[in-house]
């Protein structure tokens, strides 16, 4: 599950991380590791059945050009200050550029970018030809008529097995409202399905 290839980088170029961006390992508090007794596809299979949206995450590259990839690790971590985080994989040769750069934009792409959510996982092509985005204040690129965009400062990295985890604090964000998203699960897209509006009972926190 889930989405993060590389965008045809070279691998050679690897910048030094911003001075505030820090790079966190806990391998003291790791426990040992017990052999898993299941495979890698039936783990991902499990981890298919959790619906996610669908972003495009987007930088610059050492020289300036635009850098961007599809991916669906996209969560909330902290409303103060506000903070978001995403994983990349480590085999993805877009990951030096995301490394390195101070700054990124998530755009959170509606139903009808699907097009977009392929052209940005697929290797070998020119995946901006064509693409109508504005530079945002940071420089990144952000894409036109997305749901959301949060434009964030690289706050600090993990790097956790095989992915990176990368923690932004959003210094700026926009939304249409009444958008319809792009769903991703069990390898497929979907829209939504309204059901209703959730009851001021169910928002409540459980230990209150």
């Amino acid at each position: 599950m889930g989405w993060g290839r590389g965008v045809g980088q070279g691998d050679n170029w690897a910048p030094c991380a911003p001075p505030f961006v820090t790079v966190l390992g806990f391998s003291a508090l790791k426990p040992a590791a017990a052999p898993a007794v299941f495979s890698a596809r039936q783990f991902r299979d499990a981890l298919g059945m959790f619906a996610t949206g669908v972003t495009i995450v987007t930088a610059r590259g050492p020289q300036g050009e635009p850098v961007g990839l599809t991916a669906s690790s996209f969560n909330s971590v902290s409303l103060t200050p506000p903070l978001v985080l995403w994983s990349l994989a480590h085999h993805t040769s877009a990951l030096a550029v995301f490394q390195g750069a101070t700054h990124y934009a998530i755009n959170v792409l509606t139903v009808a970018q699907r097009p977009l959510a392929e052209r940005f996982a697929t290797r070998g092509i020119d995946r901006w030809a064509g693409v109508a985005y504005s530079e945002g204040a940071s420089g990144a690129p952000l894409l036109q008529g997305a749901a959301a965009v949060f434009e964030c400062a690289n706050r600090s990295q993990y790097v956790e097995g095989d992915h990176t985890i990368f923690v932004g604090e959003v210094l700026h964000c926009t939304h249409q409202g009444g958008s319809s998203p792009l769903l991703y699960h069990g390898g497929m897209f979907y829209t939504e399905h309204p059901l209703g509006s959730i009851s001021p009972q169910a928002l409540r926190p459980a230990h209150k």
